[in-house]
C-alpha cells in the first residue's frame, strides 16, 4: 500500500511539474517569416538541449546578457537589440511564427546581438542557463490566465521565481509588465513573499514604464481602450 501511495504521489508531482504556462497555438508562418526562419535560424537560433550554454561563446563576446521570455512577434526585442548593441539578447518563444517574425526583423535591421531558442522557458532556464549567468530577465505581457481555475498556469510563481534568482547574477533585474491588474497584484504578492529580492519601486509596488521598454502595438491599443499597464522591477540581492 505504501509503495502504491508513493507511486501516486510521484505521478501527481510529475503532472504538476508539466503544467504549462502557455498553450501552443502554432498557426502558419507567412512567406517572409518562413524564409527568415530558414535563412537565419541556423545562424541566430539553436535547439534545446539539456546542457548549459556557454553564453560568451554563443554571442562571441562577454557583454551582459538579457533574456526575454515570450517575445511574441519580436518587435520589442528587435528594437531593444538595435538600441543597445552593448547588450546581448537571448529570446525564448515557443511559437515558431513569432520566431520567424523576429528573424525577419533581424534580417531587415541587421542586429547581431540576438540569439533565439524556440522551447519552454522553464526547461531552458533549468537546463541551459548556468547559475549567475544572466544580467536581466524580461517577462512582458505573459498570458494572464485570468480565470481563477487557470491561475496555476501563471508563469510567475514561487518555484519559477526561485529558479530565476539562481540564474541571475548579483544585482540582476527581473522586469515584468502586464495589462491585467489582477495579474500585476499576483506578481507583486509572489515577489514580496520570496527572499533575496529588492523591489525597485519607490512605493514598494510598481515602477513607471522604463524608457528602454518599447511600447508595443498591443500596448498602444490597450491604452486607447483605457487599459492600464503595470511594470514591476526586482533586483536579485545575493
Amino acid at each position: 500500500m505504501e509503495s502504491i501511495l508513493s507511486a501516486g504521489i510521484d505521478i501527481l508531482q510529475e503532472f504538476q511539474r508539466k503544467i504549462r504556462s502557455f498553450v501552443r497555438r502554432e498557426g502558419r508562418m507567412t512567406a517572409g517569416q518562413a524564409s527568415a526562419f530558414e535563412e537565419l535560424m541556423p545562424k541566430y537560433g539553436f535547439e534545446y538541449r539539456s546542457e548549459a550554454l556557454d553564453l560568451k561563446d554563443l554571442f562571441g563576446n562577454d557583454h551582459p546578457v538579457v533574456m526575454e521570455i515570450g517575445f511574441g512577434m519580436g518587435a520589442s526585442l528587435a528594437e531593444q537589440a538595435a538600441n543597445n548593441p552593448q547588450l546581448n539578447y537571448l529570446g525564448i518563444e515557443v511559437h515558431r511564427p513569432g520566431v520567424g517574425s523576429l528573424l525577419a526583423r533581424v534580417r531587415e535591421g541587421g542586429q547581431t546581438n540576438i540569439r533565439v531558442v524556440s522551447h519552454d522557458a522553464v526547461e531552458v532556464l533549468e537546463h541551459m542557463i548556468a547559475d549567475n549567468a544572466l544580467d536581466r530577465v524580461q517577462l512582458f505581457f505573459p498570458d494572464p490566465w485570468h480565470k481563477k481555475r487557470h491561475h496555476k498556469r501563471r508563469i510567475v510563481k514561487s518555484d519559477f521565481v526561485q529558479q530565476l534568482y539562481r540564474k541571475l547574477a548579483q544585482g540582476g533585474i527581473f522586469h515584468m509588465a502586464t495589462d491585467w491588474e489582477n495579474y500585476a497584484q499576483h506578481m507583486l504578492e509572489v515577489m514580496q513573499a520570496e527572499q533575496g529580492w529588492v523591489n525597485l519601486s519607490e512605493t514598494n509596488d510598481y515602477v513607471p514604464r522604463p524608457d528602454d521598454r518599447p511600447i508595443t502595438k498591443f500596448e498602444k491599443r490597450g491604452e486607447r481602450l483605457g487599459h492600464g499597464v503595470w511594470d514591476l522591477m526586482f533586483k536579485a540581492d545575493k
